[in-house]
């Protein structure tokens, strides 16, 4: 018998080319952003949020997309994809 698992997929961005001493976080409905240095940190807050603009355009969640959806939203929010076996 299959489990009805709730599922929940997040984006975490991570950042590590603070240099200022600055704790940067961030969230959202479904993103989480950490460190960086200031142009970092909002580099990838702009990305979730466009990445978000982009499932809300399509009425979907990042939990009912497939992979190679979610690569092209990636994709359309400006994100640069390298998946070898894509290419």
């Amino acid at each position: 018998m299959e489990k009805n698992i709730n599922k929940k997929a997040w984006l975490i961005g991570l950042g590590f080319d603070c240099n200022d001493g600055h704790v940067r976080v961030a969230h959202g409905k479904n993103f989480r952003v950490y460190g960086g240095s200031e142009n970092t940190h909002n580099l990838m807050l702009e990305k979730a949020i466009k990445i978000n603009e982009q499932l809300d355009k399509k009425g979907k969640t990042l939990e009912n997309i497939s992979e190679n959806e979610f690569f092209d939203i990636a994709s359309k929010a400006g994100l640069n994809i390298h998946d070898p076996d894509r290419n």
